[in-house]
């Protein structure tokens, strides 16, 4: 069967013979408009090639030559093209230059060079073109000058075909796959101008032909794999202007013949295995800009003749193991710009020159220079032109004090003088470096204070004072150096609090005090700092609670440590406070005083309120080694409301209503805003309108006197709760939160011992009572379960949209509805608390065994919104089944997600379904719904979709158009 591409070409063929034009005369449009068609062109670059032109000479692109009128030129660099090398090149025999450099071309070079004779440039850099250039690709190249497949993901061996190229001039293979040796030919090209093989695989040893290459201007062969000594024919290659051997195992010392180099400006030969000193012909090549020698063995002293290159702008000798002082002669290398010295064994003091140059960057980390910052800094900075970015002095043994003139860098970002012996203050001056993004003085002997100027340094980002002796507070001021993301004060003598201007750094995200003598509480307001990564505040007199959010419910125990004083369920510690006397409000009162109590007639009655209750609970769920009293339930007299049901909440005891009443105590919040709510005249509730037990507390179905139903959950996790400002804004943005799939929270009420909170009642019960605990003949059909299965896909899609984590999906928390239709309950519940490791999610959340995601029992794996995927994946195999997650035989036990992938495997899938469907249900929807689920419950969490992906395949399941074919197994 003839391929699209070979009709295409045939019709556009007689087409052409249709209108009568010469073939000859026609071959370029012929071929641009095939080459066209493998190609997607997004920016309509191509939309003024059309085949009815005579020529293609105006085309965008295209250029033309003025003796043939044929197509010379093609150029349609980044123009992101996707697609193909077609054929259609084929028809431009006149072609000399084709360039497609920079879009996103894949596919494999299919072409040979002998079919475009007439090629002198071919540049196909940075595309996606892959695989190994076929043995013939070269032949016959003789007019080919400069070739360029840099950028791709060629692989392999470079073919020896190559050799044949005797007229390349350039060749670019970098940032590809090659691997193997060299063909020998390419050091034959006498015409060879540059020659970039770097970022490759290549191996072997650069042969002594490299002498012949006498026209070789740049030779790129960075980060591969050659080995052996650079030839000392490489000196015969006088023009060369840049050699870049960087990161091979060339071993070795430099060849002498290399000062011949004298038009060389960039000699990098930094991570190799070269030894001996750095010769002292190297101030031979006074061209030099750029010279980079790190990562070496080089030994011995700089030689004084370095002070030569004048031209010198970046020297980096880092990483040897160079010894002595500089050459004084370095003065005179007066365009140096930077200097890198850093991790060799170094001596002496900091030469009296350093700062009289223009250098902007100046490292001189892990050597052994000795003597003070002052001297240096007095002698030159006077004469400096004060463009210095980067000082890094750290791991030496300087001494002496920080000197004030460090003010006159005005441009520096970076100053590291840490991990050296320096004395003294911090200098004031500090805080004028308004540019400075680094400040590190670390593992020194400073003492004194932190200046308040401090908070000048408006740009800091990072500031490290740790380990050395510095006293007083911690300056207010801190809270100006408001892009700070890294603040270390730790192993100081630091004393007083912790300013709340720390909690303004909205940037943080490491920060540790520890090991001082901070006392006092922590400011509430660091719980709302939303990128810290750590916190360290052990070993210092800290006082108080522990502020409430994500972050500090999931701080590891010895960044707290040390504070005997400081409470809270990370430190294990309960933190005592006095609790406020609870409102008492009568439900039958019409009087403005909602404490008022009517007087029934007959014998007198006291009729309980909520408040009351609440207030009873509250003062008896603290009151320690004290048995509750029993008293008898109060009967209602038939002429009550139903809404004065008495509250018990264990063993039917009754609680009176207190004798006094506080209107400022217990508080009582309803989002509808209805009066009679707001008012908290509410029913009571009643242990027999129990609706059930979970990780957070029980759930009472109550109605109110207005006969609105609710369901209010008792919540029995107090001594996690946060605190009251923290738990009301949880609930009041949970209250916000509206979905038709989401039971909606309706109000709450708080004292600092009882929590209740307030949802829509939804009467359907849940979807475990319906798949576990009905009757054979009262069952949910497969269009039911899928409207479920859908439902709380939307739900928990919604609650991703809004940033909430559910934590605990399982049947018993999707409500139904009269309709039939899903509620997610029990949502964002695990936000009031302040302790949110995995102990707390898998004790008072994730209850139920067998939809908790594997991530919870691994330390190293973030907690995120694919937890509740793999456990409505869990889901959604349950409530196709009709299986629980886990079931215990008696010789076994059964993991629903291992039996389902078993039985598909194996093509067993109607014996995983629900029986009590009795086959009633379509089976290209089931199939893909319980692959769906398989997917979802992927060990890895980066290979669970997300939420609103598996709403969209659902709603392509139960379309019949839906393209199901994208549902495979995991």
């Amino acid at each position: 069967m003839m391929r699209l591409l070979d009709v295409l070409f045939l019709l556009i063929l007689g087409t052409v013979l249709v209108k009568g034009f010469s073939p000859s005369l026609n071959d370029d449009v012929l071929g641009l408009i095939v080459f066209k068609a493998d190609l997607k062109d997004p920016q309509g670059k191509l939309v003024s090639w059309n085949e009815d032109d005579d020529t293609p000479c105006n085309w965008f692109g295209v250029k033309c030559s003025p003796r043939s009128n044929r197509v010379s030129d093609l150029v349609l660099d980044g123009l992101n093209l996707s697609g193909k090398l077609g054929r259609g090149l084929l028809q431009l025999h006149f072609l000399q230059r084709l360039s497609l450099a920079k879009n996103n071309i894949s596919g494999t070079l299919t072409l040979r060079l002998d079919q475009l004779s007439n090629l002198r440039t071919l540049d196909l850099s940075e595309n996606s073109l892959s695989g190994e250039i076929p043995g013939d690709f070269f032949r016959q190249c003789g007019s080919l000058r400069s070739i360029s497949l840099a950028k791709n993901k060629f692989w392999g061996h470079i073919p020896e075909s190559l050799s044949s190229c005797s007229s390349l001039a350039s060749v670019n293979f970098s940032y590809n796959q090659f691997s193997g040796i060299l063909p020998s030919g390419v050091w034959s090209f006498f015409e060879l101008r540059s020659l970039d093989l770097s970022s490759n695989l290549l191996e072997g040893e650069i042969p002594k032909e490299i002498e012949e290459l006498r026209n070789l201007r740049w030779i790129k062969l960075g980060k591969n794999r050659f080995t052996g000594e650079v030839p000392d024919g490489i000196g015969r290659c006088v023009l060369l202007k840049a050699i870049d051997l960087s990161s091979n195992s060339f071993s070795g010392s430099l060849p002498s013949s290399m000062q011949k180099l004298s038009l060389c400006n960039n000699l990098i030969l930094s991570r190799n295995a070269f030894v001996g000193e750095v010769p002292d012909w190297i101030g031979e090549l006074s061209s030099l800009e750029n010279l980079d020698l790190s990562g070496n063995n080089f030994s011995g002293a700089l030689p004084g003749s370095v002070g030569k290159l004048h031209s010198l702008k970046v020297l980096n000798t880092s990483k040897n193991a160079l010894s002595g002082s500089l050459p004084d002669s370095m003065r005179d290398c007066i365009n140096l710009l930077a200097i890198d010295f850093s991790r060799n064994t170094l001596t002496g003091t900091l030469p009296e020159w350093l700062f009289g140059l223009s250098l902007q960057n100046i490292i001189f980390s892990e050597n052994k220079l000795s003597g003070g910052l002052d001297s240096a800094l007095s002698s030159s900075i006077e004469n400096s032109r004060q463009k210095l970015i980067v000082l890094d002095i750290s791991q030496n043994s300087l001494n002496g004090e920080i000197p004030s003139a460090i003010v006159h860098f005005t441009s520096l970002h970076v100053m590291n003088l840490s991990k050296n012996s320096l004395v003294g203050n911090i200098p004031d001056s500090v805080g004028e470096l308004k540019s400075l993004n680094v400040l590190d003085l670390g593992g020194n002997r400073l003492n004194g204070s932190i200046p308040q100027e401090i908070g000048g340094a408006a740009s800091l980002r990072e500031l490290r004072l740790d380990n050395n002796l510095l006293s007083g507070s911690i300056p207010t001021s801190i809270g100006n150096c408001s892009l700070l993301t890294y603040l270390s004060l730790s192993q100081n003598n630091l004393t007083g609090s912790i300013p709340a201007g720390v909690a303004e750094l909205t940037h943080l995200q490491h920060v540790d005090l520890s090991f001082n003598k901070l006392m006092g509480p922590l400011p509430k307001q660091l719980g709302n700092l939303g990128h810290l990564i750590s916190f360290n505040i052990s070993h210092n007199q800290l006082t108080g609670e522990l502020p409430g959010s994500n972050f500090f419910n999931t701080i590891p125990t010895s960044s707290v440590s040390g504070n005997p004083s400081l409470c809270g369920a990370v430190v294990n510690r309960d933190c005592h406070t006095v609790l406020p006397k609870p409102i008492v409000l009568n439900p039958d009162s019409t009087d403005a005083n909602p404490g008022t109590v009517p007087q029934s007639s007959g014998h007198e009655k006291k009729i309980l309120s909520i408040s009351a209750i609440i207030a009873i609970g509250a003062a008896s769920m603290i009151v320690v080694g004290v048995i509750a009293v029993t008293v008898l339930n109060l009967r209602v007299r038939s002429s009550m409301s139903p809404s004065a049901a008495a509250f018990t909440f264990s063993g039917g005891d009754d609680y009176s209503r207190s004798p006094s009443t506080d209107a400022n105590s217990g508080k009582l919040v309803m989002f509808s805003g209805d009066p009679d709510f707001s008012t908290g005249a509410h029913a009571l509730l009643n242990k027999d309108c129990e609706l059930g037990r979970g990780g957070f507390g029980a759930v009472y179905h109550t109605v109110l006197k207005d006969g609105h139903a609710v369901a209010i959950k008792k919540l029995t996790v107090s001594s996690l709760i946060k605190s009251q400002d923290d738990f009301e804004r949880e609930l009041k943005n949970l209250g916000k939160v509206r979905h038709h799939n989401l039971v909606a929270l309706e109000g709450y009420y708080w004292t600092p011992s009882l929590q209740l909170l307030i949802f829509e009642f939804v009467s359907g019960g849940n979807l475990y009572k319906h798949l576990h605990e009905g009757s054979g003949e009262s069952y949910i059909s497969w269009n039911e379960r899928f409207n479920i299965i859908l439902g709380t896909a939307r739900g928990l899609t919604h609650l991703h949209q809004k940033n909430i984590i559910h934590y605990n999906i399982k049947s018993s928390n999707i409500l139904i509805d009269n309709s039939g239709y899903p509620k997610i309950s029990d949502y964002g519940l695990a936000r009031l608390l302040p302790t949110l490791d995995r102990y707390v999610l898998s004790s008072k959340i994730q209850s139920a065994l067998g939809y908790m995601a594997p991530e919870f029992a691994c330390k190293t794996v973030k907690i995120t919104e694919k937890c509740d995927v793999y456990g409505f994946g869990v889901l959604i195999l349950e409530t196709v089944t009709g299986k629980k997650p886990v079931e215990y035989m008696e010789d076994d036990v059964v993991v629903l997600c291992d039996m389902v992938r078993g039985a598909l495997e194996e093509g067993r899938v109607e014996e995983c379904v629900d029986g009590r469907m009795q086959g009633k249900f379509p089976v290209d929807e089931l199939i893909p719904v319980m692959k769906l689920g398989l997917i979802c419950t992927s060990q890895v969490p980066s290979n669970r979709p997300d939420m609103a992906e598996v709403v969209r395949i659902l709603e392509l399941i139960r379309s019949p158009e839906g393209d199901q074919d994208d549902l495979i197994l995991v």
